[in-house]
């Protein structure tokens, strides 16, 4: 029954090949998320996500295929001040206690040029999902560390409106101005351990 749901999926895609992935595991001592926030519309502040962890499943041959789970850590965000830290934990932004983690599923990938891809999926933020594009550099080419693990590394960025979002917090300057920016350039490094392959026909 297996073989003919496989048999199945292949004729839908057009193909007369077998599609072969690997599975991928984000390192989350090699990865961060990091962010940018325009402060009092004169200097910007910016910040950082320690704790990224999730799975890629990604086919060298025809990357479009590639599905993408990550989970970004709430909890751990440092700009090297901890009481703006605790404020940023609190309702006002992140709300940890209610929304300790983000999310991002990939839903669709396009090639954009060689080495480069748009990643269409949602991003779960805040409680509020939306659709968002991050622009995708990689993946590197495979090397193997000293223990003998496959790697390989790429670089995500995308710029959100945080309002999207429901995180609206603001104040008004005297000179009109707002405390808070609301575009926020997000950039997500990660580095990935290869687990097994997978092939999705007989």
């Amino acid at each position: 029954m297996r073989s003919i749901f496989a048999l199945a999926a292949l004729l839908a895609l057009g193909t007369g090949v077998p599609s072969y992935a690997s599975d991928w595991k984000i390192d989350p001592a090699h990865s961060a998320a990091s962010f940018s926030v325009r402060h009092m519309m004169i200097s910007n502040v910016n910040g950082q996500f320690s704790k990224v962890t999730g799975t890629v499943e990604y086919d060298a041959k025809s990357p479009k295929n590639t599905k993408i789970d990550a989970t970004i850590d709430a909890t751990t965000v440092n700009t090297n001040e901890s009481s703006r830290d605790k404020h940023l934990k609190g309702p006002d932004f992140f709300d940890v206690e209610k929304f300790p983690t983000m999310t991002f599923k990939s839903k669709k990938i396009v090639s954009a040029s060689k080495g480069k891809m748009k990643v269409l999926g949602d991003l779960t933020l805040h409680g509020v999902t939306k659709e968002v594009t991050l622009n995708v550099v990689g993946p590197s080419a495979e090397i193997k560390d000293p223990r003998g693990q496959i790697r390989i590394g790429a670089a995500a960025s995308a710029v959100i409106n945080r309002k999207d979002f429901g995180i609206t917090y603001n104040k008004t300057l005297d000179n009109g101005g707002v405390a808070v920016g609301e575009q926020v350039p997000i950039t997500i490094d990660i580095e990935l351990s290869k687990q097994a392959k997978v092939a999705d026909a007989n």
